[in-house]
């Protein structure tokens, strides 16, 4: 897909948000690079990329180190598992998104990372992994 200069340039401009570091929470993850509103996707982009759902069953027949990357580094529940539909040789920062009790960023129903709240310049961005993909959240 090729991205037009106008649209690469607003990208640019109006949707980068977030880098990744070395987290203190564990290893890789995503800081926020400026602030972010609440309620705004930190990793739009011009490039359409969203999470697949498969059968938890599916990743048993996977080759045994293809399995631990998606295990890693996809998001699951106990019947199914998410994969980027850009698939796991493209670089998708949420999948770097470390678990926190008190998340900053949900996953929608859609697949589209929210922030719940303002996120400041340097903090870093997490998940709470209990609850569910699309789960309504209570925060």
């Amino acid at each position: 897909m090729k991205i037009s200069k106008p649209t690469l340039r607003k990208h640019l401009f109006d949707e980068v948000y977030c880098k990744l570091g070395a987290s203190p929470i564990h290893g890789v993850g995503v800081f926020s690079i400026r602030e972010i509103p609440k309620n705004v996707n930190p990793f739009k982009g011009p490039a359409k990329s969203r999470e697949v759902k498969f059968k938890r069953a599916l990743v048993k027949n996977l080759p045994g180190s293809v399995r631990r990357v998606v295990e890693t580094f996809c998001y699951f529940d106990d019947e199914e598992i998410y994969i980027p539909s850009s698939g796991l040789n493209a670089l998708n920062m949420a999948i770097y998104l470390n678990h926190s009790k008190t998340p900053n960023v949900y996953y929608e129903k859609d697949g589209v990372v929210k922030a719940l709240r303002r996120i400041k310049a340097g903090e870093e961005l997490a998940l709470d992994y209990d609850i569910n993909f699309g789960e309504t959240h209570k925060f």
